[in-house]
């Protein structure tokens, strides 16, 4: 295991510590919770220590997901980072962060975490490097249940949006890697908030949105149309002309793709926060639709401010979010990602952290194809993308 992951890591049993958690991560049979990780990786006699070392410790996270992301850009090559969102069902209401979640395509509230992750995404290979955990104000206004989880003074109550951009925006401002174009695939979010956060920031995006989201044509480009908002999905389905075929092969070599999509120029109102200076800003957006195999209405809708690429580079950057799908179930599932059942924040940071790690370690070993069984295995347990 290169030293550059843990090399932040001030003390030698720490760093040693770290290597032997993220072996037991890939190793342990069964869920990667503290108790089977202490047993893989020393037996019964190294639970308190497994436990101290994720909970209590004092090493920080954050420059471990900074060498992580750095290592993924070499090994990954990306062509874009890939932000989603995805619930974790918990039966009890002690895991920190547990609440009521809404899961928009299931029409269902379960009781479960809520978490951002940003992946480095090719057409081949997915690794996550960096997350956020929704907190809602039951948790950050109750004294009590701060103090008892660990959570930091500094955190505060956040729209999804801004969990949306913190998490793939540090990457881009504070850890010194090349800025690529970002796809947001999280359903529910705020497209003019979206895109505001991302444009001050200059990063390129590329985000799912649902049919309601409304637009405008731009008339700059597409005369003849009325400047009034309508919804997305109207927009689409009575644009009939701007509908072409396209097709490529993806750079894998894995095969060939065809397609149809809808490319029409519109203008998005992106309205400054309360209490925020600037008012209103209308950005021009190139609406995508995704046919897939339906005549009536698009399997997804994107929207984007990278007009100047070739359409089909935009539909295969969307493409990127089954791929990283794929390798949440393959492979981020079988390191553990989803199974701290700890109280405390900063147990449940660690511990992604370093199943992020071990993550990479299984892409570098060609792991990505799992046994046939342990696959359906991981079906049944499918993460709740929301």
């Amino acid at each position: 295991m290169e030293p550059e992951f843990f090399s932040s890591l001030t003390r030698n049993d720490q760093r040693r510590m770290a290597e032997q958690y993220v072996r037991g991560l890939l190793e342990a049979e069964g869920r990667k919770t503290l108790r089977n990780v202490a047993e893989q990786i020393g037996g019964k006699a190294l639970q308190q220590s497994v436990h101290h070392f994720i909970t209590a410790s004092s090493w920080n996270w954050a420059p471990v997901r900074r060498a992580l992301a750095r290592r993924a850009e070499e090994e990954v090559r990306p062509q874009a980072w890939v932000v989603n969102s995805t619930v974790i069902p918990k039966a009890g209401v002690h895991s920190v962060g547990v609440d009521q979640q809404f899961l928009p395509h299931l029409g269902q509230t379960v009781n479960g975490q809520r978490a951002f992750s940003v992946w480095s995404a090719s057409e081949r290979v997915s690794v996550p490097f960096n997350w956020s955990l929704v907190l809602s104000r039951s948790w950050l206004e109750d004294p009590a249940r701060r103090s008892r989880a660990h959570i930091p003074d500094a955190s505060r109550a956040i729209s999804l949006e801004e969990h949306a951009g913190a998490v793939a925006l540090e990457a881009a401002d504070s850890w010194g890697l090349r800025r690529r174009p970002v796809v947001v695939d999280v359903e529910g979010l705020d497209a003019g908030a979206t895109v505001r956060r991302f444009a001050r920031a200059g990063v390129p995006l590329i985000m799912r949105i649902d049919g309601t989201t409304p637009l405008r044509v731009d008339g700059a480009l597409l005369q003849g149309y009325s400047d009034r908002e309508v919804p997305a999905q109207n927009l689409i389905g009575s644009m009939k002309r701007m509908r072409r075929q396209v097709e490529w092969s993806d750079t894998s070599g894995t095969g060939s793709y065809r397609g149809v999509v809808s490319a029409i120029p519109v203008v998005l109102s992106c309205p400054a926060p309360a209490g925020v200076p600037g008012g209103t800003h209308h950005r021009p957006m190139l609406l995508m639709g995704d046919w897939g195999s339906s005549d009536r209405w698009p399997s997804r809708m994107w929207l984007t401010d990278s007009r100047r690429l070739p359409l089909v580079t935009l539909l295969r950057l969307t493409r990127l979010t089954g791929v990283v799908q794929r390798d949440f179930a393959e492979i981020s599932e079988h390191t553990g990602i989803r199974d701290f059942a700890g109280r405390s924040f900063r147990g449940w940071h660690r511990h992604v952290t370093l199943a992020s790690v071990a993550h990479l370690i299984a892409v570098r070993a060609g792991a990505r194809r799992v046994p046939a069984q342990r696959r359906r295995a991981a079906g049944s347990a499918a993460p709740l993308c929301a």
